[in-house]
Parts: structure tokens; sequence; C-alpha cells
């Protein structure tokens, strides 16, 4: 009986070009991964709740529904599944628009396999990433790692899944600074270089859930280095 973990890997892919669909299908499959493949928006949607699968790749710009509109369906309804989206587009607001729909990475348009590859092997293992039950505890911060949510005093913090694996990586490894590419790397798989705005866009998502006024600031900026946790 074979032994690899990812034939147990489900993955839905949406992309309406028939071509890229077919040839991207057989790429993920003989890696080892099972794909169900969607040619619209509309049969993402389907498959997804058909399948249940751990992860989820579209396309952004797919005819009727589009990749964003199934971002933030998902997204309005509790679905935490990881999500890569593709994208032809390459300016940075163009991105941004895709994150702040739910996504929670994406690729651009025309890719290399192994990038694609590289990105899905890290959107897993962040969707496991903790998975052991544990409870961190900073002071009035408490994080359930295995029910995936965190909470600040008395009030629970609503995150996607990215700030949730942002806040779970600075927490565990409260106050030490980690660079810029070190989070690239546990978040997102890969370091998009010293021009992406990916990580403050976020960084600036969290802090604002994490810190009300008048609580005491936990999140803290070391300028051209990284980020912080601070420990109470």
């Amino acid at each position: 009986m074979s032994t690899n973990p990812k034939q147990s890997t489900s993955i839905v892919f949406a992309e309406d070009d028939r071509a890229t669909r077919d040839s991207t299908r057989l790429a993920l499959e003989l890696e080892g991964y099972h794909v169900i493949t969607a040619a619209s928006g509309q049969e993402a949607l389907l498959a997804i709740t058909e399948h249940r699968p751990e992860l989820i790749i579209l396309d952004l710009m797919m005819p009727s529904v589009d990749g964003l509109r199934v971002c933030r369906q998902l997204r309005s309804v509790g679905d935490k599944t990881p999500i890569l989206l593709l994208t032809a587009r390459t300016q940075i607001a163009d991105r941004v628009v895709g994150l702040d729909a739910g996504a929670d990475d994406y690729l651009t348009k025309p890719f290399a396999l192994d990038e694609l590859f590289a990105r899905v092997r890290a959107l897993l293992r962040r969707s496991s990433y903790g998975s052991d039950g544990e409870w961190i505890v900073l002071g009035d911060l408490r994080i359930d790692e295995r029910g995936r949510r965190a909470f600040r005093n008395d009030r629970e913090l609503i995150l996607s899944k990215t700030e949730f694996d942002l806040l779970q990586l600075l927490a565990f490894n409260a106050g030490t600074v980690l660079e810029h590419g070190l989070i690239y790397d546990r978040i997102w798989g890969y370091d998009f270089g010293p021009d992406s705005k990916n990580l403050a866009v976020y960084i600036g998502y969290l802090r604002k859930k994490l810190e009300l006024p008048g609580e005491e600031k936990l999140l803290r900026t070391v300028r051209g280095v990284g980020y912080v946790l601070i420990r109470p």
C-alpha cells in the first residue's frame, strides 16, 4: 500500500482555459494529488461543496462567477480552506484585491510548475501547522491551535486563515524578532522579494484586530528587519 500522504490530499482546480486546466491537473496528479477540475466559478463552488478539498486553486478571471466571487462566497460562510489565486494581472493593487477577498496566496501567470508545487506545499503545510491541540497563552492573548481561534480578554478575534497563521507564528516565537524573509517562507512558502507588500498588508489587518483602542500594543515593527510579538 502506498505511503504517499499526497494521495489522500484533494485539490479543486478551477480554470476556464481547457489547455491550462488539463496540463496543470496532470502535473498535480503526477505529484500525487487528487485533483477535481472545474471550468467556471459555479462549477468550483459545486465541487467544493461535494468534495470538501484540502486546497482550492482558482483562476482569477473566469466568466460569470470569477475567482474573487468564489473567494468571497466561501469566506462569507466561514469556509477556511486554503485558496491559491492564479492571475495574469501584475499590479500590486490587483493582487491586494484578491487577498482582501479571502485568498491566502496568489501566483502570477505564466508560472513555473515548481513554483506552483511550492505554493501548494506551503499552503497545505500551513493548514496542518499547530494541530496538536495546544494553547498559546501570552497575558490576555489566548490562541487555540486545534480550534484555530484566538481571543484577547473576553473577545474573539475574527481572523482569516492567513491572519491566524501569522499570529500563531509570531506568538509561538514571542519575544523574538522574525525577519521578513523567514515569515514569507513560513507563511507563504516563498520570499516575494523586497518590493512585496503582502506581509505589510497582513500585518496591518492583524494589528487592527489584535489591538483595539486602549489595549496594550503587542505587535511591533522593527524597521528594516521584521516583526515581533512582545511578551507581557
